[in-house]
């Protein structure tokens, strides 16, 4: 009898483990910046994973989204469960302002401490790093951002605007917190003639067509289009990379928890870190290949940044760019 007992119990046990992995269902929103095609591949690759989940993506860049999603929040309501967007600044804002929901469980080990967030907010799923993009045909190979300000540079840079742009205002925050120059350092660019607007895809286009011949930008734009031909070439400086997490994180508000955390952890998961890799992208994870034309992870040198104090200082950074550059 204490036999059957024993039997019965863990088989409820086990039936109880399936019924629970079977609760991942429903349906889920994700706001996200990614592109629409890899935020499509990732929506497939996941639903393939749990097919019972239905999930449907809102994608614009991250001002955008997020200036939709407060506006959402600030209103009473949002149908967003997941946010996956380009970096930990804006995370380290929504969880000040109690809009996440941290996720102790998830199994980030293997990740590097300085990318993530110790209080299990919001997750990195990898490394976007900013370098120096370069046309083929530009009379100087630059090694060091101080290239950027040598005679054969005067009027050929382009660089994305932190008013803009997420990504491009972490990079101003850590090179002027790296760099000895400081601001000094952007100063001397806007000397030398370097143009700051819009985002980074238009950086590539300039550099890639000839109007600039050399620009910042993020490292996966021109190593994916040299793969296609295109005259471009990048350079990680020898003084170090700015990198932002593309972080994912689950809403407080979220109307299926048991979903979004299941994404968080696909997002994670070795699996998750491949498909990362296929699409272009350096993965966080250090176990996992990055992809054709990035060297591995360990040889990138990464400027520190500590989120929190870029997010008190960002209005204040923007405005002193923007001085520096005459967009006011």
């Amino acid at each position: 009898m204490r036999e059957f007992l024993r039997a019965f119990v863990a088989g409820a046990a086990l039936l109880g483990a399936v019924s629970g992995a079977a609760a991942v269902d429903g349906t889920l929103t994700l706001y996200t910046s990614q592109p629409n095609d890899d935020a499509q591949k990732t929506i497939d690759a996941f639903m393939a994973k749990y097919p019972d989940v239905d999930v449907t993506f809102v994608r614009d860049g991250t001002t955008k989204i997020m200036a939709k999603l407060q506006a959402e929040l600030e209103a009473g309501a949002s149908p967003a469960d997941v946010l996956l967007i380009a970096d930990s600044v804006t995370m380290e804002g929504m969880a000040r302002d109690g809009r996440l929901m941290a996720y102790p469980e998830a199994d980030v080990s293997a990740y590097d401490p300085a990318i993530q967030d110790p209080e299990r907010m919001w997750f990195p799923t990898k490394l976007i790093t900013t370098g120096i993009v370069y046309n083929s045909s530009a009379p100087m190979k630059p090694a060091s951002w101080t290239d950027l300000l040598k005679e054969k540079a005067k009027g050929q840079v382009a660089m994305p605007s932190p008013l803009t742009s997420g990504a491009a205002l972490i990079h101003t925050q850590a090179m002027v917190g790296n760099l000895e120059q400081g601001w000094g350092y952007y100063e001397k660019l806007a000397e030398n003639g370097a143009q700051a607007s819009g985002g980074n895809g238009g950086v590539l286009q300039a550099v890639a067509g000839g109007e600039k011949l050399y620009g910042m930008v993020v490292e996966f734009l021109p190593i994916r289009e040299k793969a296609k031909g295109a005259p471009v070439e990048f350079v990680f400086p020898e003084e170090g990379v700015s990198a932002i997490s593309e972080p994912v994180a689950i809403l407080a508000n979220t109307k299926n928890p048991e979903a979004a955390k299941a994404f968080v952890d696909f997002l994670i998961s070795t699996d998750g870190q491949e498909m990362a890799a296929s699409q272009g992208y350096m993965p966080a994870h250090p176990d996992v290949t990055p992809p054709e034309g990035f060297p591995p992870l360990s040889q990138i040198r990464i400027m520190p940044l500590d989120p929190a104090e870029a997010l008190s200082t960002a209005e204040a950074d923007k405005e002193k760019f923007a001085d520096i550059f005459g967009q006011n």
